[in-house]
């Protein structure tokens, strides 16, 4: 209606009947023209960024695994297929969703985040020849002020994703891990890369980004034992995703990535479903 708010006919006149007229078409024809507003999703390529759950799937050592029952299988006296499970499954295992309350009183729970935290443009951090030369390496800024110096500054609102390569391990657990041992003598005998505190300090402090993400199985590396880059991170409220799939097929820059979780109410953390996009140029 905009284009002919500012039209005052006087309707005594045959004249100003017939811009009436003239109006009331245009304005139809107008709506039918236009009809639904449609939303286009990025085209692309998708990657697969969850391990699927099953009987090897990786857990912390002290977690109980995943297991999967049968409730019924095969064909119902009605004469049609029907298959129903039951699963059990600790939070934290496979590739998962961190939430803050897991390191932080008070901070978000699983079924608390803001979706916006879970979605967005993604960048990646390489430190695969780090890490090869030293499982128990520490992500660093100045791993952080390098990517910076080549790739400009983590743009606000990213999820900033670390790849140390060592998803070529999955699910070998002691490859991955260091240990295949369980129980609280595994939890001393583990090895593997993490995200040194002072990172998480200043991705909370001096960047504004959305999440963080990893290819290991935890944001502090194996021999931690006060898991300050969990505490720093999530005392910020930003939550974090362990044991990332395939983050070798993502770009350094470019990618979108949508990281779901089971929405377990009260939750400090839950399986996740994680895909990437990578728009076409």
């Amino acid at each position: 209606m905009a284009p002919f708010s500012n039209i005052q006919p006087n309707l005594g006149s045959s004249s100003s009947i017939a811009v009436l007229l003239v109006m009331a078409f245009a304005i139809t024809s107008c709506n039918q023209q236009q009809g639904p507003a449609s939303l286009s999703f990025p085209e692309g390529s998708l990657v697969d960024m969850s391990y699927a759950y099953n009987e090897n799937t990786i857990y912390w050592p002290t977690a109980p695994g995943f297991v999967k029952s049968t409730d019924f299988e095969g064909v119902t006296e009605g004469g049609f297929y029907y298959t129903a499970y039951s699963f059990s499954s600790a939070e934290h295992g496979g590739t998962h969703l961190d939430a803050p309350v897991h390191f932080a009183e008070g901070k978000h729970s699983n079924d608390q985040i803001p979706l916006e935290s879970l979605m967005g443009n993604a960048i990646v951090i390489d430190v695969q020849v780090q890490a090869a030369e030293n499982r128990d390496y520490l992500i660093s800024t100045a791993d952080i002020a390098t990517w910076e110096a080549e790739n400009g500054a983590i743009p606000d609102g990213s999820i900033v994703l670390f790849r140390t390569g060592f998803g070529k391990f999955w699910p070998d657990r002691e490859s991955y891990m260091g240990t295949a041992v369980l129980g609280t003598e595994g939890v001393a005998l583990l090895h593997f890369p993490g995200i040194d505190p002072s990172v998480a300090t200043l991705l909370a402090t001096e960047r504004t980004i959305k999440a963080v993400g990893i290819d290991t199985p935890s944001i502090d590396f194996g021999q931690s034992t006060l898991f300050e880059t969990h505490q720093n991170l999530f005392s910020a409220n930003i939550p974090a995703f362990e044991n990332v799939a395939n983050l070798d097929k993502l770009p350094v820059t470019g990618a979108l990535v949508i990281a779901l979780p089971m929405k377990i109410e009260g939750g400090s953390g839950g399986p996740l479903r994680m895909v990437g996009i990578i728009p076409n140029n």
